[in-house]
């Protein structure tokens, strides 16, 4: 059976980059009838909090991103420790103490000689009285996994054939001097415990995965499929950065983005696919194929949502807004005919209550100085509401014939005079909605 998993770390809200990890582990497990589960990486004690886990769960339901069980990594730190020892009695795991300086000092005469900024791996080479010397006085160090230096290999499944040198890469460090597990060992463990059989994630994470690779080989585990979409940038190719603008779920869902906009958008840039609105995950599920991706940096740009949510809202029945619309005030018996009206004309949610309120209270009028007698003469010849469906037509004409504008210069003004915009439905369609006069 397929199994898939998103592991965020609680340490601060889901954004666009995450969404697209959490989304293609989704739909990989929907399409297949699979189980997708949600794993907190709550290894950091610090960093994890409860409000951000929280965040995370709300931002997945609003999205309708559901999940077959939870899993918390602060939970399994036993299996880790198992995991450790086993490393260490077959002869893969070793503890080093040099701290960031000394590394650092390393890494630029490594580079100054044209070599690779890799460990040195000097630590396998003391003596137990050295080891001990640095015990008492540094503490405990690090905890390095030991790689075999051979080429590392996998089909993946968005990149193709990969194929890393470990020796190009340093021994990664597995468990900190503090004894927080790093998300290289915990992540092994759990996607082995848990039977996951794909993971997709981002392509900075490549040479993680040839690492991890030799880990779970280390551990007597078989590696998952692995797949690594590429990176977001902005719509100019610049690295994606909070100056861009809000890249929180929780930011766009106050922006008034729609789910069903977002995830359409998310399940098809960077693919060979266009972007469709779909009426829902499961068409989103059935459509989607990893194969359709590529390496390239896929570009992002919040300005894309806005047309996409709007499109997604233009395609509602009333019952997919009933709610919105009642909250706005708009009576039962109305609500059909002023969704009817409103829908192609709004951009978000947010612009429903807008709608009415002119409806119910009249607009603002938008009145040109040039036009503010012929307005003024128009409405004058504008009876009290209700109106009908014919109130344009027959009122137009009357204005009209006694003003003799006609075409542009006789509908606009009278437009904007009524709704205050320049733009908008029918007014055939809306002047029965108007609850008051016009006034200027």
């Amino acid at each position: 059976m397929t199994v898939t998993r998103f592991a965020p770390s609680p340490t601060g809200y889901i954004h666009v980059g995450n969404l697209r990890t959490a989304l293609f582990n989704h739909l990989i497990a929907r399409k297949a009838g699979g189980t997708f589960i949600l794993r907190l990486d709550d290894t950091d004690p610090e960093r994890s909090k409860e409000e951000y886990a929280d965040g995370i769960r709300e931002d997945l339901e609003w999205l309708g991103l559901t999940w077959d069980r939870e899993e918390r990594q602060s939970k399994r730190l036993d299996r880790y420790a198992d995991a450790a020892d086993r490393l260490r009695a077959a002869g893969r795991f070793y503890e080093a103490w040099e701290t960031p300086t000394e590394l650092d000092l390393k890494r630029k005469k490594q580079l100054n000689m044209g070599q690779p900024p890799v460990y040195d791996r000097a630590a396998l080479k003391l003596t137990d009285d050295e080891r001990a010397a640095l015990k008492a006085e540094r503490g405990e160090g690090v905890w390095r996994f030991k790689l075999d230096q051979e080429r590392i290999e996998w089909e993946d499944g968005i990149l193709g054939a990969i194929s890393i040198d470990a020796a190009s890469v340093s021994d990664p460090v597995l468990i900190r001097a503090d004894g927080q597990v790093l998300y290289t060992l915990a992540s092994v463990v759990d996607d082995t415990d848990m039977g996951i059989t794909h993971v997709v994630r981002g392509s900075d994470h490549v040479t993680n995965t040839a690492t991890q690779i030799q880990i779970m080989q280390a551990l007597g585990f078989e590696a998952p499929s692995f797949a690594h979409h590429s990176l977001l940038t902005g719509p100019q190719g610049e690295g994606l950065s909070k100056r861009l603008g809000s890249l929180a779920l929780r930011d766009l869902r106050a922006a008034g983005v729609e789910p069903m906009a977002l995830l359409s958008h998310m399940a098809r840039i960077g693919s060979s696919q266009p972007v469709e609105i779909a009426g829902s995950l499961d068409e989103i599920a059935e459509g989607f194929d990893l194969s359709h991706f590529g390496s390239a940096p896929t570009k992002y740009d919040l300005e894309d949502l806005k047309p996409l949510t709007a499109r997604y809202l233009h395609s509602l029945p009333l019952a997919a807004v009933a709610d919105d619309v009642a909250a706005a005030g708009v009576p039962e018996a109305e609500a059909e005919a002023f969704w009817s009206v409103a829908r192609e004309n709004i951009e978000t949610r947010k612009d429903i209550a807008g709608w009415w309120e002119l409806f119910r209270d009249g607009a603002t009028p938008l009145v040109a100085e040039e036009d503010r007698d012929f307005v003024a003469e128009a409405l004058a010849l504008l009876p009290e509401p209700p109106y009908g469906p014919e109130t344009w037509g027959e009122w137009t004409a009357a204005v009209k014939e006694a003003t003799g504008r006609k075409g542009k210069g006789l509908f606009m003004p009278l437009r904007k005079a009524v709704t205050g915009r320049e733009r908008g439905p029918e007014m055939a369609e809306v002047m029965p909605l108007l609850k008051v006069k016009p006034r200027v």
